[in-house]
């Protein structure tokens, strides 16, 4: 009895610390909370804000673009965002894409137009491992509303690389420290440093959590380009429902307005 009082006694030990371990185990699983960012686009009111697009474009352009690419989205979408005709123009035939063949069947290349898409930076998922040490990186056409938490996990993430390691937490070969993001070891290194971006003058200095929270913008412009345009029907469904209830309220008192006033004459006569 006594042995078994004691295996019981140690069960009993192991399944509390496996209990209180478990939390601590799932949130290193699954990263931290994102913080909360007051983003212009939220709420049934939100918008795009367009000069931090842009910014957030440039961004995209001069440092996501060397890894990440761009599939669903293409140069004409610009205009959404402000950018003139000719400057989105200007822009594409930065870029090359596949163009006929020749005479002879072999493939051309041509300058992209507004209706071409981004050209991926690399031309096949073997390309992309090879050269990111066997890690692919995710297109970010829709990464924003692909990943738990949207915006306020892209941010997160990007702004949390200096964050202190625990001692206890050692990172695999190659791998970077990275609370926000699941396990958190990350094989991208940090994208964004000071001055690895200069914006125009009269715009706001490029630091770290600007850069952040400007790619952040565009890449949710480029997931829901439609997003104001689908909170300006909300509003007005919104208050066409308003206004039908109360003609439905107003109606119903006016149909049974002689039955109630009925019932009281015979109320009365009794």
């Amino acid at each position: 009895m006594k042995s078994i009082s004691k295996f019981l006694s140690m069960g009993t030990l192991a399944l509390a610390t496996v209990l209180g371990l478990a939390p601590a185990m799932q949130g290193a699983e699954e990263g931290r909370h994102p913080k909360t960012i007051d983003w212009s686009f939220n709420g049934p009111f939100g918008t795009f804000d367009l000069p931090s697009a842009q910014r957030g474009f440039q961004v995209y352009k001069e440092v996501c673009s060397a890894c990440h690419s761009l599939d669903y989205f293409r140069f004409r979408n610009l205009a959404d965002i402000g950018y003139p005709d000719a400057q989105i123009k200007a822009i594409a035939a930065e870029y090359t894409v596949p163009g006929d063949p020749d005479d002879f069947g072999d493939p051309t290349e041509r300058p992209a137009l507004p209706r071409d898409a981004f050209p991926a930076p690399f031309a096949n998922e073997n390309a992309a491992r090879a050269s990111n040490g066997g890690a692919l990186p995710p297109d970010l056409s829709v990464i924003v509303k692909a990943r738990h938490g949207g915006a306020d996990y892209i941010y997160s993430l990007l702004t949390g690389y200096d964050e202190t390691m625990p001692d206890d937490l050692s990172m695999p070969f190659g791998m970077v420290y990275n609370p926000w993001f699941k396990g958190s070891a990350i094989a991208m290194a940090p994208p964004l440093l000071e001055g690895i971006v200069e914006y125009q003058e009269g715009q706001p200095p490029a630091t770290v959590d600007q850069m952040a929270r400007d790619v952040v913008q565009f890449l949710t412009f480029v997931a829901e380009p439609n997003l104001p345009q689908r909170h300006q029907m909300g509003v007005a469904t919104m208050i066409f429902l308003l206004v039908l209830t109360i003609l439905f309220y107003l109606s119903m008192k006016r149909i049974w307005r002689p039955v109630k006033d009925g019932k009281n004459v015979m109320e009365g006569e009794a």
